[in-house]
């Protein structure tokens, strides 16, 4: 289950990242609108549930969104050029990847935590699920988009 949320996980991580890339200010914007709309549709929020759920879901959004951004700035674009580095040089920068990727799991496990005292087991089931089903409709959106 974890590995299957992470894989998931990653996967809009990515997605959102290169949407953060490829797009201006105001298209990110609108996606975060888009997937604020779209999870609080999904989940049902009461009003009470939401004004609890959504600080905490945005810190966990922006403590990912950080480990993201010094991800690609300190080792994905170092390793481009794996080839190049030294085996002590590529074992130090698995080793900053690796640590990375334990702080995302970390923040998902606190995110987690915090939201059994505010979300059912079933709605922060289907919050998982809800992000992997809007990284696939953003996804159809862009392909959508990129054909015409």
């Amino acid at each position: 289950m974890i590995i299957n949320k992470n894989i998931a996980t990653l996967g809009l991580m990515f997605l959102i990242t290169f949407f953060s890339i490829a797009q201006d200010r105001a298209d990110r914007e609108k996606i975060k609108t888009l997937k604020v709309a779209f999870i609080t549709e999904r989940l049902d929020l009461s009003s009470k549930e939401a004004q609890l759920f959504w600080p905490i879901y945005n810190e966990h959004e922006s403590t990912v969104e950080a480990l993201r951004v010094k991800e690609w700035s300190q080792v994905r674009y170092k390793i481009k050029n794996a080839n190049n580095l030294t085996e002590k040089e590529a074992d130090a920068l698995l080793e900053l990847y690796n640590a990375l990727e334990k702080e995302k799991q970390d923040s998902y496990v606190r995110m987690f935590s915090k939201l059994k005292n505010v979300l059912s087991s079933k709605k922060t089931l289907l919050l998982i699920q809800s992000e992997s089903d809007f990284k696939r409709q953003l996804m159809k959106m862009y392909r959508q988009k990129q054909g015409n």
